[in-house]
Protein backbone atom coordinates (compact mmCIF):
# COMPACT_ATOMS: atom_id res chain seq x y z
CA UNK A 1 0.00 0.00 0.00
CA UNK A 2 1.47 3.39 -0.81
CA UNK A 3 -0.15 6.52 -0.08
CA UNK A 4 -0.17 9.89 -1.72
CA UNK A 5 1.95 12.19 0.48
CA UNK A 6 0.20 14.66 3.30
CA UNK A 7 -0.18 17.95 3.02
CA UNK A 8 0.90 18.14 -0.94
CA UNK A 9 1.20 21.31 -1.91
CA UNK A 10 3.79 21.54 1.43
CA UNK A 11 5.73 24.01 2.57
CA UNK A 12 8.27 23.32 3.86
CA UNK A 13 7.65 19.52 4.78
CA UNK A 14 5.50 16.65 4.06
CA UNK A 15 4.81 13.10 5.15
CA UNK A 16 4.90 9.73 2.66
CA UNK A 17 3.67 6.79 4.28
CA UNK A 18 3.86 2.98 2.80
CA UNK A 19 2.98 -0.41 3.49
CA UNK A 20 5.35 -3.32 2.92
CA UNK A 21 2.77 -7.50 2.86
CA UNK A 22 6.33 -8.91 3.15
CA UNK A 23 10.25 -7.62 4.48
CA UNK A 24 11.51 -5.91 1.42
CA UNK A 25 14.36 -3.99 0.18
CA UNK A 26 13.35 -0.75 -0.19
CA UNK A 27 14.25 2.49 -1.92
CA UNK A 28 12.62 5.99 -1.21
CA UNK A 29 14.13 9.30 -4.00
CA UNK A 30 12.79 12.37 -4.58
CA UNK A 31 14.00 13.17 -7.99
CA UNK A 32 13.20 17.11 -9.38
CA UNK A 33 11.19 17.01 -12.35
CA UNK A 34 14.14 17.11 -15.02
CA UNK A 35 15.51 13.64 -13.28
CA UNK A 36 17.78 14.52 -10.75
CA UNK A 37 17.83 13.03 -7.35
CA UNK A 38 17.62 15.63 -4.59
CA UNK A 39 16.98 13.65 -1.69
CA UNK A 40 17.07 9.72 -0.47
CA UNK A 41 14.76 8.79 2.76
CA UNK A 42 15.53 5.39 3.02
CA UNK A 43 17.52 3.12 1.62
CA UNK A 44 17.79 -0.17 4.12
CA UNK A 45 15.78 -3.93 4.15
CA UNK A 46 12.17 -3.18 6.22
CA UNK A 47 10.24 -5.54 8.18
CA UNK A 48 6.56 -5.83 6.92
CA UNK A 49 4.46 -3.08 7.98
CA UNK A 50 3.61 0.37 7.61
CA UNK A 51 6.01 3.22 7.64
CA UNK A 52 5.59 7.15 7.44
CA UNK A 53 8.97 9.10 6.68
CA UNK A 54 8.99 12.72 6.68
CA UNK A 55 10.34 14.73 3.71
CA UNK A 56 11.80 18.63 4.81
CA UNK A 57 11.84 20.65 1.77
CA UNK A 58 13.15 23.61 3.40
CA UNK A 59 16.52 23.51 0.90
CA UNK A 60 14.83 23.21 -2.12
CA UNK A 61 12.67 25.62 -4.18
CA UNK A 62 8.63 25.73 -5.34
CA UNK A 63 8.55 23.23 -7.84
CA UNK A 64 6.30 20.09 -8.90
CA UNK A 65 9.31 17.04 -6.96
CA UNK A 66 8.77 12.80 -8.48
CA UNK A 67 9.07 10.72 -5.23
CA UNK A 68 9.63 7.31 -5.92
CA UNK A 69 9.66 3.87 -4.10
CA UNK A 70 10.99 0.56 -4.97
CA UNK A 71 10.81 -2.61 -2.97
CA UNK A 72 11.53 -5.61 -3.55
CA UNK A 73 11.37 -9.07 -1.47
CA UNK A 74 14.19 -10.19 0.82
CA UNK A 75 12.88 -13.88 0.21
CA UNK A 76 11.68 -13.90 -3.60
CA UNK A 77 13.29 -11.13 -5.94
CA UNK A 78 10.74 -11.53 -8.25
CA UNK A 79 8.28 -9.89 -5.91
CA UNK A 80 7.87 -6.25 -5.43
CA UNK A 81 7.08 -2.73 -6.74
CA UNK A 82 7.89 0.66 -8.01
CA UNK A 83 5.83 3.21 -7.42
CA UNK A 84 6.34 7.00 -8.79
CA UNK A 85 3.88 9.92 -7.80
CA UNK A 86 4.29 13.89 -7.63
CA UNK A 87 4.64 16.30 -5.24
CA UNK A 88 4.51 20.36 -5.10
CA UNK A 89 6.07 22.53 -3.27
CA UNK A 90 4.63 25.93 -2.42
CA UNK A 91 6.77 28.84 -1.07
Amino acid sequence: MFYQNYPNPFNPSTSIKFGLPEASDVSLKVYDIIGREVATLANDQLMAGYYSYNFNARNLSSDVYIYRIAANSSSDQKKGFTLVKKLVILR
